[in-house]
């Protein structure tokens, strides 16, 4: 027993077994071999390894975006002159990386609350049945207005008439306003932080510099219309009724290399609306919203009413189109990327075996090459040969024992040289 352990232990630890392989002489067959191996490594190397940087770890960023405005506008609406600053035409007024700029309005001063009748068009009567209470919008009394023909409403008097947008935009000089970003990102895995005002940009450089994609490519200050303009709309319709732009801040950093070539790139993309279509083609078209100014005048509580249209900025924070991603070496996805890809190698042994097997018109006589077929009766057949030849040499054996006790004794030279004769 403690043989056949030893024997045992013995032969899993120093013996190595290896499938038995045929070597098979066909072109077309190792054509599409080779082929198929040839497209394996392509990916691995090409997809793997060159376009996903299957050899690197990623690690995602925490991010920060600080915003300020600077300009200022003016507007003569019936002869009333107004200067528009920061604080006026912009919307919040805390720097966050989503704003809104103010380039259209439409303005209602001196509201009221009280009773007064309704727009024409809006709810036209004819008799207080059809100025139900309650029924729209609007708070209604339930009186018909004759002189305008329309309900009467319990409102902020007068309403405000928003029909005709003022064409060209109140505050077009908004196109000369500039925006400062400021951006830091952080990765924790690789212990770096970066912000955009990387090296070489100091406070004398930002006081003079202004983005151009080519020539500026790292200036964090930008004018509006130049933001539009890349986003593939024009200014004046867009300040007309409002849209909203994106401006991504790209931070594609290879900390394989050293970490002052991570750098951010600026891209900037219309995020409501298609340049191309009319406003004809979208249900909604434009960005506006409402605020109001209220005061008091005469112990009356009044207050002014603003339609505002303008162009919301969104300044996003991005690696490509994934989240925040910064990428370094890691010998652990690399072993990963080897394995999968030595592993998506057993596809042309497997395609080959099909066209052999399956396809080729010697395909019989490749199975008998790869196959080595057995059954039953034939290894009972062969366990019956070996019985019987193990009974013929076991009585040949007990025959010649029997014949060398009857001879008489011999010289042992002479049963040596016999003995070695048998051998030989």
């Amino acid at each position: 027993m403690k043989n056949q352990i030893t024997s045992a232990l013995s032969d899993f630890f120093f013996e190595y077994e290896t499938p038995r392989q045929v070597l098979v002489r066909n072109r077309r067959v190792g054509v599409v071999c080779r082929l198929i191996q040839l497209g394996v490594l392509v990916y691995i190397i090409g997809w793997v390894f060159i376009y996903e940087k299957g050899y690197q770890s990623t690690d995602t960023a925490v991010s920060s975006v600080l915003t300020k405005m600077k300009g200022v506008g003016y507007t003569n609406v019936s002869g009333i002159e107004t200067v528009w600053d920061v604080a006026d035409y912009v919307f919040p007024p805390q720097g966050d990386s989503s704003f809104v700029v103010m380039t259209n309005y439409i303005i209602t001063e001196g509201q009221k609350m009280g009773k007064c009748p309704e727009l024409k068009g809006m709810h036209d009567c004819t008799s207080n049945a059809d100025c139900v209470g309650g029924s729209f919008k609007r708070q209604m009394t339930g009186v018909c207005v004759n002189k305008t023909q329309t309900c009467e409403v319990l409102a902020w008097c007068p309403i405000e008439d928003d029909h005709t947008i003022p064409n060209p935009p109140l505050l077009i000089s908004a196109e000369n306003y500039t925006l400062f970003i400021k951006n830091s990102v952080t990765f924790p895995l690789f212990g770096v932080t970066r912000s955009n005002l990387v090296e070489g940009i100091d406070g004398n450089y930002i006081g003079k510099c202004l983005f151009h994609p080519k020539k500026e490519p790292l200036c964090p200050i930008f004018k509006l219309g130049d933001i539009v303009k890349l986003s593939g709309f024009s200014f004046e319709k867009l300040a007309q009724e409002g849209g909203a732009i994106g401006i991504v801040v790209d931070w594609t950093c290879n900390f394989d290399v050293d970490v002052k070539h991570c750098k951010p790139e600026y891209n900037f993309h219309g995020l409501y609306g298609n340049p191309s279509e009319t406003d004809s083609a979208s249900a909604s078209v434009g960005y506006n919203f409402r605020y109001a100014k209220h005061y008091m005048e005469d112990k009356i509580p009044k207050r002014t009413l603003l339609k505002v249209f303008g162009i919301r900025f969104d300044v996003i924070v991005k690696s490509l189109l994934c989240p925040l991603k910064a990428r370094k070496f890691d010998i652990i996805p690399t072993l990963t990327a080897i394995g999968s890809g030595v592993g998506i190698f057993g596809v042309a042994t497997v395609v080959c075996d099909l066209v052999l097997l399956y396809l080729l018109p010697k395909r019989e006589f490749y199975k008998n090459m790869k196959f080595k077929y057995t059954d039953t009766q034939t290894q009972q057949d062969n366990e019956s040969i070996d019985l019987d030849s193990n009974a013929y040499y076991t009585l040949e054996a007990n025959s010649r024992q029997v014949q060398d006790e009857d001879k008489p004794n011999q010289d042992p030279d002479s049963e040596a040289g016999s003995t070695e004769a048998e051998q030989k």
